[in-house]
């Protein structure tokens, strides 16, 4: 539940069925807004094309977003599929969309599915992925006579040593596993050591 994988870049990918050519896109995508301006710039620059289908995936867990389009296309030809490719990827934080120029054979509905399908997951592999751990950044505040104490608290590989200064006295910066906080954090409370939560990635 701490990490996650998502896009590492840019993927693209290109293939064909009866003439039809569809070009497929992913990119990282880190809010709703990022991933809707992606497809905004593919529908203009090939605003030429028959349709420009999309599905994206930002989050993860309950606070997992997503959203899917058909884009003209029969119900739950091109989306669907595109987000099938993501599911089956296993990345979040992604935006993935189809590009397809229409090459005058129909290709029915399971043509559409799969050829949709088989372009996102082209692109989504080639964009390929990395793994993004989901972290708390904590400052502990202690006097000198108690420092042994608070890098104690010091777990790899759930509680990390970030950083030390000792300008104004030792602060430590702990960077958690985002599951393991409230339990560092009753630690903290226990030793009785002044901290704050700074930061969340």
């Amino acid at each position: 539940m701490d990490e996650r994988r998502v896009p590492a870049h840019e993927g693209r990918a290109e293939i064909r069925e009866r003439a039809s050519r569809f070009l497929a896109f992913a990119y990282p995508a880190s809010a709703p807004e990022q991933a809707a301006e992606r497809v905004a710039q593919l529908k203009k620059q090939y605003h030429d094309a028959t349709h420009v289908a999309f599905a994206w995936k930002i989050g993860s867990g309950d606070s997992t977003e997503q959203r899917a389009s058909d884009a003209g296309e029969p119900s739950g030809t091109a989306g669907k599929p595109i987000t099938a490719a993501i599911e089956s990827a296993g990345v979040t934080d992604v935006v993935a969309a189809v590009v397809r120029y229409f090459g005058g054979t129909k290709l029915g509905t399971g043509g559409l599915s799969r050829a949709y399908r088989r372009a996102a997951e082209a692109a989504i592999a080639a964009a390929e992925s990395r793994t993004l751990r989901e972290t708390s950044l904590v400052l502990v505040t202690c006097p000198y006579e108690r420092l042994g104490s608070a890098r104690r608290l010091v777990r790899p590989p759930d509680v990390t040593l970030a950083g030390e200064s000792f300008e104004a006295g030792p602060v430590l910066r702990l960077e958690v596993l985002r599951s393991r906080l409230p339990g560092l954090l009753a630690d903290l409370e226990e030793a009785r050591l002044s901290y704050e939560v700074v930061a969340e990635s």
